[in-house]
């Protein structure tokens, strides 16, 4: 038999998954936060640091936030491949009660 969207609001099915949901999110958003305001703490405080040269023209400043680009592309990433591996199937199962 069919349930409300009410019935699945309060269902305890509905409340674990907004509860995971939130969890990972919560996770991913401290490590951006780490991530980028670490670097800027680095270009605030440790301009010395960054400076150093690594070759020619490069400092080790310009590497450190290309990795800041694609530290947050993988979270990004990371999170796409829960979402559909483990979220979506969740979401659906709840779809189809109704």
């Amino acid at each position: 038999m069919p349930k409300s969207a009410q019935e699945i609001i309060v269902s305890n099915e509905f409340r674990q998954l907004v509860k995971k949901r939130w969890s990972v999110s919560i996770v991913l958003l401290i490590l951006l936060f780490v991530i980028y305001y670490g670097y800027i703490l680095l270009i605030a405080y440790a301009k010395p640091f960054l400076a150093i040269k690594i070759g020619e023209y490069t400092t080790l400043g310009i590497p450190i936030g290309v990795a800041v680009i694609v530290l947050a592309w993988l979270l990004t990433v990371g999170y796409v491949y829960w979402a559909n591996a483990s979220y979506d199937p969740d979401v659906q199962k709840l779809k189809d009660q109704m």
